[in-house]
């Protein structure tokens, strides 16, 4: 049986910020921008996938600053030009955005409950829902994929977009799909046939 794959894709995650170490929720797409450690980071790997002789057709990437910014600096090295896509935006946190999960326990205990219950369907004061998001993402990269058919692509998106994907492509539930570990600066790839989608690696962080 020969597979007819439809696309190839490396998701990079963005570079650090300084809500990295905190682990902050923030739906801002004009704030924050990379720290020292995330331009570091994004450097890193673009050189890594310039050394490893990739081939890029498109680079896409979120419109969030962090995103873009990390795009910049992958499209400078690998000398291809990237394109912004609104749907690929963050998660929707609504009255949680810019908070820490340690500040979220402590000023919303019940709604965090409400959350570790019912993980699916949660959703802050003006919020997203996990599904929802999901929904979205998904969508959007099934558009991606349709117009650009048998080609290699790159997406700079969030850590919780890349949960997301690989969540969809390994048929993983919802409420698990946080347990994907997926580190600022890391690449992962995800090759997307007619009928099922492969991961090749993920989180991958160059030595």
């Amino acid at each position: 049986m020969i597979f007819k794959r439809k696309c190839k894709i490396t998701f990079i995650c963005h570079g650090a910020t300084i809500n990295t170490e905190e682990n902050r929720l923030f739906d801002d797409e004009s704030y924050p921008a990379l720290n020292i450690a995330g331009k570091y980071e994004m450097e890193k790997i673009s050189e890594w996938i310039k050394n490893k002789g990739l081939k890029i057709d498109k680079i896409y990437s979120s419109p969030s600053l962090r995103t873009i910014q990390s795009a910049r600096i992958l499209s400078q090295v690998c000398n291809r030009e990237y394109e912004t896509i609104n749907e690929l935006n963050s998660r929707k946190s609504g009255i949680w955005s810019g908070l820490s999960f340690d500040e979220i326990e402590q000023k919303y205990p019940n709604m965090l409950d409400e959350y570790h219950q019912n993980p699916e369907t949660f959703c802050p004061q003006g919020g997203e829902t996990i599904s929802n998001y999901n929904k979205r993402i998904n969508n959007c990269l099934s558009k991606i994929i349709e117009n650009n058919l048998h080609k290699r692509l790159i997406i700079v998106t969030h850590p919780e977009a890349i949960q997301a994907l690989i969540a969809s492509a390994l048929s993983i539930p919802i409420r698990n799909q946080f347990k994907v570990y997926i580190p600022t600066g890391s690449a992962t790839q995800i090759s997307y046939f007619e009928d099922f989608a492969s991961l090749v690696y993920s989180a991958y962080l160059p030595i």
